[in-house]
């Protein structure tokens, strides 16, 4: 078998399994917010850590389909996601956290949100090259 033919092979069977896993982050996304909303009805009140929750799900679906557009994954969005799952954990058990606790929290939080500030610097000052592979 040549080459470009492994190559041509070895693309389409990471794709299939790329797809596959998406396919499977989205439908466990979809269940995951299905049941959270379940709940919301169920116990008849909405916390701010219902909401944050549901924003998680939000990001997760965005992501699944911003990478299914361009067949890249937006470094920021993990970042997104970060930046609210640990505010959520920070809403639920600030009153259970020891003062350093909270603070590394926030800290970590800052951290999340200057690394998009810097990756959003970066694409509006120095934008990427596409990169030519040969086939």
């Amino acid at each position: 078998m040549p080459e470009h033919a492994v190559r041509r092979v070895g693309k389409r069977v990471v794709t299939l399994v790329e797809d596959f896993g998406l396919v499977v982050v989205l439908i466990a996304t979809i269940v995951a917010s299905y049941q959270e909303v379940m709940h919301l009805f169920h116990t008849g009140k909405v916390h701010l850590a219902d909401l944050l929750l549901l924003f998680i799900y939000l990001e997760v679906v965005a992501m699944v389909a911003a990478y299914w557009e361009s067949g890249q994954l937006p470094v920021r969005m993990p970042l997104y996601i970060g930046m609210v799952a640990l505010a959520r954990y920070l809403t639920l058990d600030m009153k259970n956290m020891e003062p350093w606790q909270l603070i590394a929290v926030a800290l970590a939080i800052l951290l999340l949100g200057l690394a998009v500030l810097a990756i959003r610097f970066g694409h509006v000052k120095l934008p990427y090259q596409p990169e030519r592979r040969p086939d």
